[in-house]
């Protein structure tokens, strides 16, 4: 049997979580941003029918999860129509996600959404990450020990548990879903979430967020999308 404590050890993780804007921008390596994409390979160029979403530096960040620490950085591109087909349970397609396992050779651009207010995001690590109940990420036998609680105790998950649900840019941690979770197995843990930004004119319908999620032996990426 599991106390209150023991449930939130297990649960508990950690994570980058970024606020936008309060500085001022210097479009340097390992500033990271939202509604830009400041660089790239000489060879590449900004795809057609996607927008420059995000700028994300991994290298040097207080947590990145495992299967992202061979990345350095990441660009993220989002097609024009995605906002037509967030119902469907993959969106990968609907974006370009670009991965440098090196900062060498990089090239300075200026690639800023036509509608999204561009920021530099300033990273701060978390210690008190946990699922959102529906939200997937807990394991059947803690779920268990949760619902017994509940039931002989009078616990509450979110009072007595979980202590934010941070609905944000953020890299690892755990998706901050606010309907049934999704997942895409094992294989694709989930690695980060780029949510709507006020401060940045960005809102995913109804204050939805984007959760990533990748398969670092196949370099994969899925994408889900969930909204109030």
């Amino acid at each position: 049997m599991m106390n209150i404590n023991d449930i939130k050890a297990q649960l508990v993780r950690q994570a980058t979580i970024f606020t936008t804007g309060g500085i001022r921008p210097t479009h340097g390596l390992l500033e990271s941003w939202i509604g830009f994409v400041g660089w790239s390979l000489p060879e590449e160029q900004r795809p057609k029918e996607f927008q420059p979403l995000a700028t994300l530096f991994i290298k040097e960040q207080p947590f990145v999860p495992e299967s992202l620490q061979s990345i350095e950085l990441l660009t993220v591109f989002i097609h024009e129509e995605i906002f037509q087909h967030l119902i469907e349970d993959d969106l990968s397609r609907f974006f370009d996600i670009r991965a440098y396992t090196s900062l060498e050779g990089l090239v300075q651009r200026n690639w800023q959404h036509d509608h999204i207010r561009a920021f530099p995001l300033t990273p701060k690590l978390i210690v008190n990450d946990y699922p959102a109940w529906d939200g997937g990420g807990i394991p059947c036998d803690v779920e268990d020990e949760i619902l017994r609680l509940e039931n002989d105790e009078e616990l509450d998950y979110f009072d007595d548990i979980v202590e934010e649900i941070y609905a944000v840019h953020k890299i690892g941690g755990y998706p901050a879903f606010c309907q049934s979770g999704h997942d895409f197995g094992e294989d694709y843990p989930f690695v980060l979430q780029i949510a709507s930004d006020e401060k940045a004119y960005f809102n995913i319908v109804d204050n939805g967020n984007f959760y990533f999620f990748f398969n670092p032996i196949l370099k994969e990426w899925r994408v889900h999308c969930d909204f109030y």
